[in-house]
């Protein structure tokens, strides 16, 4: 692994919020059973509905009353307003955001005095609503994804920019199909320890490889699972955590880099894998956590197609650059291996909840007792997000 340098003057700049909050509460939904329930044509909840389980659930592990929230932030599938009725809390701060800038956020809202403990709750009925995430009526045909720009050409799905995107990959560093099957069988390992993960059958290389192509080179077990689900946390004052609560997960450190120009044309997908943006995430978040890519215990990257592992590992410095395929078959990234990847199963596996399951397996790795997926000794994790552009990175330790 390669450890990345920051200068003093820009390391104390990015630990201005490194360790002011911690994650006290998380909790979610029953995803095995409600897969199972909407596969038989049930609807078990909408989005407010899973959500609201999550939030309660996440209240009682962090031992605090609602009344005690004065931020929340919802996920972008469901309205503020709507879901802090239904949670009957009046915060005095918050709004909308994904799994990792609702993190972001609510670490800016502790650390500015806006709010001291925010509840971050996310649900989504995706399946059983049959939301599509490909076509012409891609999330509603919305014109402001990206990728929607591109229906010319028939690219409407992330599927088929993920592929194009790592066939060029292939083609530069001569990857193979069966190199990048290392990350769906890597994940289905953790995932077969894991109750909570939807897909737990042992997957092969070979049954990899027999799987059809969805979009050419990827394949059915590179896509993530589609499937209902809620998801909440609690965000906490650190000092405040530390005297109210029981084993809180500290926020060490955050980074984020974004690449607008061109976007829309897919250059910063295809010329450079995200990795500019990714080097600079990078350099914050190590520089806050004050350790490098050595130093981290386990990593969790969100993996709605699985070429997201490799560009991860090559951008954040955990090899160079074509050299993921070489790293994962050397070091390993499943049960057993030097760098535990996605020890939940990540998206491919155990749940799509769309980034915000992976914070959640973030906080079980630190607190322990995950059974024979606990990585040993864990005190940091690593959270890596490079969804449209947008490269960011959390760590979390105790």
């Amino acid at each position: 692994m390669r450890e990345l340098e920051v200068s003093g003057s820009t390391g104390e700049r990015y630990r201005r919020t490194a360790g002011i909050s911690a994650v006290t509460g998380i909790g979610h939904t029953d995803w095995v059973e409600d897969y199972r329930r909407v596969r038989n044509g049930e609807k078990p909840f909408d989005s407010y509905g899973y959500g609201a389980l999550a939030f309660s659930r996440a209240l009682e592990d962090a031992g605090i009353h609602r009344s005690e929230v004065d931020g929340l932030i919802v996920g972008p599938t469901t309205a503020y307003e709507r879901m802090g009725e239904i949670l009957n809390i009046d915060p005095r701060w918050g709004g909308l955001a994904d799994a990792v800038q609702a993190v972001f956020q609510a670490v800016m809202a502790i650390h500015s005095g806006m709010a001291e403990v925010v509840a971050l709750v996310y649900g989504n009925d995706q399946r059983s609503a049959a939301v599509q995430y490909g076509g012409p009526e891609a999330m509603g045909g919305g014109a402001f994804l990206s990728y929607v720009y591109h229906s010319p050409w028939g690219l409407t799905s992330q599927g088929a920019l993920y592929a194009l995107m790592f066939q060029r990959y292939k083609e530069l560093w001569g990857v193979t199909d069966a190199d990048l099957g290392q990350v769906a069988v890597g994940q289905r390992q953790w995932a077969s320890l894991n109750p909570q993960a939807i897909m737990r059958k042992p997957l092969s290389i070979d049954d990899y490889l027999a799987a059809n192509y969805i979009a050419e080179p990827l394949r059915l077990n590179d896509y993530c699972l589609i499937n209902d689900g809620g998801v909440a946390l609690i965000i906490m004052e650190a000092e405040r955590a530390r005297k109210t609560c029981r084993n809180p997960v500290y926020i060490k450190g955050l980074g984020r880099s974004d690449l607008n120009h061109h976007a829309t044309s897919l250059g910063p997908r295809l010329i450079d894998f995200y990795r500019p943006a990714q080097l600079r995430a990078a350099e914050q978040v190590y520089a806050a956590a004050g350790i490098g890519p050595k130093d981290v215990d386990a990593l969790l990257v969100y993996d709605s197609f699985s070429p997201h592992i490799f560009f991860a590992l090559e951008g954040f410095g955990f090899c160079g650059q074509g050299e993921g395929a070489r790293f994962i078959a050397e070091n390993g990234i499943g049960v057993g291996g030097r760098l535990p990847v996605n020890t939940h199963g990540g998206h491919l596996s155990e749940s799509y909840m769309q980034g915000w399951n992976h914070q959640l397996e973030a906080v079980r790795q630190l607190r322990g007792g995950q059974g024979e997926r606990q990585v040993p000794d864990c005190r940091h994790v690593q959270y890596v997000s490079d969804v449209a552009g947008k490269a960011m990175s959390i760590i979390y330790g105790q």
